[in-house]
């Protein structure tokens, strides 16, 4: 396909320029057209000018065309004329579309065409210049758009090459975010849940009472069920039939305060209205609820906490408190995990003691989630 596909007007533009230039050298040339000659170079000009209209269509045939519109007309008038021009933009047309042979053979052609033209209306030894000054005129217009066109065809290759790269750049960063997303999710999950099978188990063993041995078991059969639902769920994304309806949310939050509630944490929670949350900001904030959790579950020693949620200016502001007397030591996978979530979508989390003593994680997350720098 050629690089250059004029529109139909501007086509016809160059046709008439054509057109023009040639019908009106044939009118200075013979001082007007009143011979049968005259006529019949007209016809010629008319005729070779006309298939130019076709040229990129049918590129080959329009260079014969012209080619023989040229001999015509130098044989009826025995001068070459601007009618040259139509066979060189057609000429030129059949190396741009890439038949180099075919314009190769024409070219050489209309250069035997015009020796012998040359050598019948001159003498032997004035002919041969002329004839030389059309062939080097026909092998410069050939090479030059060769050039040209193997240049544009390289040029074409390598930003293909180019948009094919970034293309499995962005297909490999895409598919490394979705194993860190569902990493964090298996995390997350299991985890929470995880940690609070432990608390009930440890509570049971040291406490041998039957009422709390049963409720504890109880909790640990609920909270494996939930488990597996959110296992089920997880792998349900990467074999691409996991229902979004049930991906979590803050409108899960009672399923997980009372989960972890089982625990003996007492735990309440501040939620202010807010606009309606993309999925993935929604996801991201029960995400860390749940994580925050279960670090207050396994490591806070603490009896009570907090969870708010509340608008904040162009975001949502997620904040979990708790009562603990704890240290927390360095910064571990979960708080990294928690991080991580709420900088990929361009929001920020702190972590540190509370305002009232414990400890607390405070994650802003925006509206409309957008990556932070790395």
């Amino acid at each position: 396909m050629s690089r250059s596909r004029r529109t139909p007007v501007a086509n016809a533009a160059l046709v008439l320029a054509v057109g023009v230039v040639a019908l009106v050298g044939l009118i200075v040339q013979s001082r007007g057209i009143d011979s049968m000659a005259d006529r019949a170079a007209l016809l010629a000009v008319l005729a070779g000018t006309a298939a130019l209209y076709a040229r990129r269509r049918h590129p080959v045939p329009v260079t014969v065309v012209a080619l023989a519109a040229v001999v015509a007309y130098g044989a009826l008038l025995h001068r070459p004329g601007p009618i040259m021009l139509v066979f060189v933009v057609a000429l030129y047309t059949a190396v741009d579309e890439g038949h180099l042979a075919a314009a190769i053979g024409l070219g050489a052609a209309s250069v035997l065409a015009f020796a012998i033209a040359d050598t019948d209306d001159r003498p032997v030894a004035n002919g041969n210049g002329a004839t030389l000054l059309h062939a080097g005129w026909l092998v410069a217009v050939i090479v030059g758009v060769t050039r040209n066109r193997r240049a544009y065809l390289a040029e074409t290759e390598a930003r293909a090459l180019a948009a094919a790269q970034r293309a499995e750049e962005e297909a490999r960063r895409r598919a490394t975010e979705e194993r860190l997303r569902i990493a964090r999710d298996l995390h997350d999950a299991l985890g929470h849940h995880l940690s609070l099978i432990n608390v009930q188990a440890s509570a049971a063993l040291h406490r041998p009472d039957p009422a709390r041995t049963t409720q504890a078991l109880t909790a640990i059969k609920q909270t494996s069920r939930q488990t597996l639902h959110e296992l089920r769920t997880t792998l349900g994304i990467l074999r691409q039939d996991a229902d979004t309806a049930d991906a979590p949310g803050l409108h899960h939050l009672d399923d997980l305060v009372t989960t972890a509630g089982r625990s003996g944490l007492t735990i309440r929670t501040e939620l202010a209205e807010t606009p309606p949350l993309p999925t993935e900001v929604d996801r991201a904030a029960y995400r860390i609820v749940q994580e925050a959790l279960t670090n207050v579950t396994r490591h806070a020693g603490a009896t009570a906490a907090v969870v708010r949620v509340r608008p904040d200016h162009d975001g949502v502001l997620v904040e979990i408190e708790d009562d603990g007397t704890a240290t927390p030591g360095a910064p571990g996978t979960g708080i990294l995990g928690m991080s991580e979530r709420a900088r990929a979508l361009g929001g920020s989390l702190t972590t540190g003691p509370g305002p009232h003593g414990g400890f607390q994680v405070r994650a802003h997350l925006p509206l409309q989630p957008g990556a932070a720098p790395s």
